[in-house]
């Protein structure tokens, strides 16, 4: 079985894992257990019906301007964790918005394209997302009483209007009745992203997902990493040439857009692509390698 058909089912059974609240599917009434304050690695909405944890974006922006703080750092605590472990692999793995976005793309369409024209400069627009959506916003736009919200929830996410705006408003008549602008603004934006990953792969993930950003960040750092396997590598380009994200993955194999996807590892005729948990599982000695940031 190829590795991106296993991926896909990965995606799959982790969705059906994370959101399989049955009760909440047919009611269109969120599970409200214990379970719900643990935060899941992936863009996960809260609000899905089917939902049994947080989203851990959800929930760091909905608590920054609150004041509980010890809330605020459990969430920082569990992206830090999920970061250093895995990276990006979550991403590419275990993310419901990810496996929307994969299956759009496998659509057929005339010509597809890797990115949007202007890349080089609108693959940090996430940054600003996160820096203004997630963290500056809800802590400084605040009520009378010293409350934000969640900025990025309720004006952006197209996953949390996907899984959990439209199931809830077709479970329930009474929330149809007070559909305002800001519905219809989230509409507008999740139909850019369905339409858009037909043609372009996943530019949500590319261009916008603050929580991808995040865990970008960890890329070079964390515990799953790839390595480049200097004599072994030959610099053809193939790995560029199937990658997705259009990554050089023998000059940065663990890029900030890097998602974990292992494209490049199957394509590579030479074997340079190894990883830290290949290593680890083999028992290889140490080898000369390459581990560019």
């Amino acid at each position: 079985m190829k590795k991106q058909t296993i991926r896909l089912i990965v995606q799959a059974l982790w969705f059906a894992l994370t959101n399989g609240y049955v009760k909440g599917w047919m009611s269109g009434k969120l599970y409200k257990g214990k379970i719900k304050n643990v935060c899941v690695p992936g863009l996960n909405c809260y609000s899905c019906p089917g939902a049994f944890a947080s989203c851990p974006i959800g929930s760091l922006q909905a608590v920054l301007g609150s004041g509980k703080y010890k809330f605020s750092l459990y969430v920082l605590g569990m992206i830090g964790l999920f970061g250093t472990i895995f990276g990006r692999f979550i991403c590419g793995w275990l993310c419901p918005f990810g496996l929307l976005q994969d299956l759009l793309y496998r659509i057929p369409f005339p010509k597809k394209f890797k990115n949007l024209f202007g890349h080089k400069f609108l693959k940090y627009f996430k940054y600003v997302i996160l820096l203004v959506f997630v963290i500056i916003l809800p802590m400084t736009a605040v009520n009378i009483a010293g409350m934000g919200q969640p900025w990025f929830c309720e004006y952006i996410c197209p996953s949390g209007t996907f899984l959990g705006g439209i199931p809830l408003l077709l479970a329930n008549a009474e929330l149809r009745s007070v559909i305002g602008w800001r519905f219809w603004i989230k509409i507008a934006i999740l139909s850019v992203c369905v339409l858009s990953s037909i043609v372009v792969y996943r530019p949500f993930c590319k261009y916008v997902c603050p929580l991808g950003a995040l865990y970008g960040l960890f890329n070079p750092i964390s515990f799953y990493r790839l390595k480049i396997i200097e004599e072994n590598c030959i610099k053809c380009g193939k790995c560029q040439k199937v990658c997705d994200m259009d990554i050089k993955v023998w000059e940065k194999p663990n890029s900030t857009e890097c998602i974990r996807c292992l494209k490049c590892k199957s394509e590579c005729e030479t074997g340079a692509i190894t990883s830290t948990f290949e290593e680890l599982k083999k028992g290889l000695p140490q080898r000369k390698s390459q581990d560019t940031i």
